[in-house]
């Protein structure tokens, strides 16, 4: 089977998961910058393209890797193609990254608790343990 043109260079599909695909896509620092402009507001592939050293046809590339992850969306006005930002699934990675940065900061919590109780040879300070019940209650609260 013969085909024309040169073979587009593509990020490899991460699979079927959204967040998978949406990271992926932001691994680039070129769409990253991207990104970041299409917050301000929406934009030409062109305009995108302007404070790059890139070709538009380059440009056009990463707005497809974002577009296949769900990040930015293409509309046509009579001649005017325009960039959007899909704001939305940004708030799908905010949401799992926050979820774990809550995680991390029970622990940290918990490990503060620990050395407080501490004096500098490592040895715990009689009758200043660390009350293990108010995490259990802290977390039965949440």
């Amino acid at each position: 089977m013969a085909t024309s043109g040169t073979p587009q260079r593509r990020v490899p599909d991460p699979g079927p998961d959204p967040l998978s695909r949406v990271f992926a896509a932001l691994a680039d620092p070129t769409r990253r910058e991207l990104v970041a402009r299409l917050a301000v507001a929406d934009a030409t592939v062109g305009e995108l393209a302007e404070p790059h050293e890139m070709t538009v046809q380059a440009i056009s590339k990463h707005v497809k890797v974002l577009d296949d992850a769900g990040l930015v969306s293409k509309t046509k006005d009579a001649q005017r193609r325009t960039v959007h930002l899909e704001a939305e699934v940004l708030d799908l990675m905010t949401k799992w990254i926050e979820r774990y940065r809550r995680e991390a900061e029970q622990r940290y919590r918990r490990l503060d608790q620990v050395l407080a109780t501490m004096d500098a040879d490592g040895n715990i300070h009689p009758g200043t343990e660390s009350d293990d019940t108010s995490d259990e209650q802290e977390g039965q609260a949440s």
